[in-house]
């Protein structure tokens, strides 16, 4: 049963305000780009969290969905014709749409195995999508890449449009996340990850359950990769399906908490501002980026949310006598 309480809506009340004031108060281009990003991660982390996160599916092939989205909206521009502006933006729902359905016989199949060979089996899925951008000249032009329309806007606030359809996609992703984890949906998708075979047996549709999160999962990440490929202006297919997204974003599901609702996007607003600063201030920024990810998973293993919430239900009990008994019960707590 879905149920909305005065701090989880407070919470998304002053996310989604801090969102929307950031190009007010940050307007220079580089802390745009860098929010721009930002955002981007933060929702490609919070998809993958739905599948990977929620059912423990680790799939480490998101990035071919990216790079599909991507794709869709430079073939739509460059043999349909849509034209520049917002026209492109206003295609994004159709591409979400059209990869989640799409996606579907990729993952009956690909859900069929579990652990590692899934893993596997959808790193072949992200070679093989980044092969056919390769090899279908006439559709994609192959390694010459694809350009997209020249955006009108305005030089002082090019990214804006950017920024704020980007973070129209975050929410979506993250509504979807909480609406799945409190809805019958998500319950069948922690049975799965508790234990397959015992929620199998107990009655739980775990194909369709599994399956459903997939898609949905894939084209919210597809809408992402169009909004990248209109602000890049022009991709090719070793950037736009490159593993490093994928990795990047299950870095940051693990980094704030995968299987929670804003964990994933605390560890985009951790691990992205701090990789563009490392690549500016050091020449060994990739070995600085690595030793922060590691510092905090060694201090907080299962990341930073969940073990927040441990630390402060540990400090909430009450303190035991050796014998075992509470050493005093706090007031206006049943015992």
């Amino acid at each position: 049963m879905r149920r909305v309480t005065v701090a989880g809506a407070a919470r998304g009340g002053v996310a989604t305000a801090a969102l929307v004031a950031f190009p007010f108060v940050f307007s220079t281009p580089y802390l745009m780009t860098i929010g721009l990003f930002t955002v981007m991660y933060m929702a490609l982390a919070t998809a993958w969290n739905l599948l990977g996160g929620f059912s423990g599916y680790l799939s480490l092939g998101h990035a071919a969905f990216f790079g599909i989205g991507a794709y869709a909206e430079a073939i739509t521009f460059t043999h349909i014709g849509i034209g520049g502006g917002y026209r492109p933006f206003a295609l994004l729902p159709v591409i979400g749409v059209g990869v989640a359905l799409a996606s579907v016989p990729i993952g009956v199949v690909a859900l069929r195995v579990r652990a590692a060979t899934f893993a596997i089996v959808t790193i072949s899925m992200l070679f093989i999508v980044q092969q056919l951008a390769f090899n279908l000249h006439s559709l994609t032009n192959g390694a010459q890449g694809m350009s997209m329309p020249l955006p009108p806007f305005g030089v002082d606030t090019y990214e804006r449009p950017f920024y704020f359809c980007m973070v129209a996609v975050f929410l979506a992703s993250l509504l979807t996340c909480w609406a799945t984890a409190t809805g019958k949906l998500g319950l069948m998708l922690f049975a799965i990850r508790d234990d397959e075979d015992r929620a199998r047996g107990l009655g739980v549709r775990t194909t369709y359950a599994k399956v459903v999160a997939f898609a949905v999962s894939a084209g919210l990440t597809a809408m992402a990769g169009g909004i990248w490929a209109y602000y890049e202006g022009f991709i090719y297919p070793q950037f736009a399906i490159d593993p490093l997204v994928t990795i990047g974003a299950v870095l940051m599901a693990f980094l704030g908490g995968r299987g929670t609702i804003w964990g994933p996007a605390l560890g985009a607003l951790i691990l992205v501002p701090a990789q563009q600063y490392l690549a500016y201030s050091s020449q060994l920024y990739l070995v600085a980026y690595s030793a922060v990810f590691l510092a905090v998973m060694l201090v907080m293993p299962r990341g930073i949310i969940p073990s927040a919430r441990d630390l402060i239900a540990a400090r909430r009990s009450p303190r035991r006598r050796p014998g075992g008994e509470p050493a005093s019960t706090p007031s206006g707590v049943a015992t």
